[in-house]
């Protein structure tokens, strides 16, 4: 089995699903633009990606690729996190879902 390396390295890949208030929506957009930089600029943070359900316009997706386990904890663990998390949660209509991955085939 061949893994996605880069520099000789598999990244670690966290998805997480955000459904939100239909009237919170640009409240979350607002604060992502406000952060996104500082995110993918927090030690271990590789990439970085903000998605929008095509047919449901309140659900979004992160995927965020970080060079271990550990940059990831060290980041949720963060004030960085605990500032973005305290703006995120009151906004979401449903409990967010989250998958911790491996990212291991790519065909271009």
């Amino acid at each position: 089995m061949n893994k996605l390396e880069t520099n000789n390295k598999a990244y670690f890949v966290r998805i997480v699903k955000m459904e939100f208030k239909d009237e919170k929506v640009n409240d979350f957009l607002n604060n992502f633009n406000s952060v996104k930089e500082k995110i993918r600029n927090t030690k271990g943070c590789r990439l970085l990606e903000l998605y929008k359900d095509k047919n449901k316009p309140n659900v979004f997706f992160t995927y965020s690729y970080w060079n271990n386990e550990q940059d990831l904890e060290n980041y949720r663990n963060s004030d960085l996190f605990k500032n973005v998390w305290a703006k995120t949660k009151p906004l979401f209509n449903v409990k967010p879902e989250a998958w911790s991955v491996d990212k291991t085939y790519v065909l271009e």
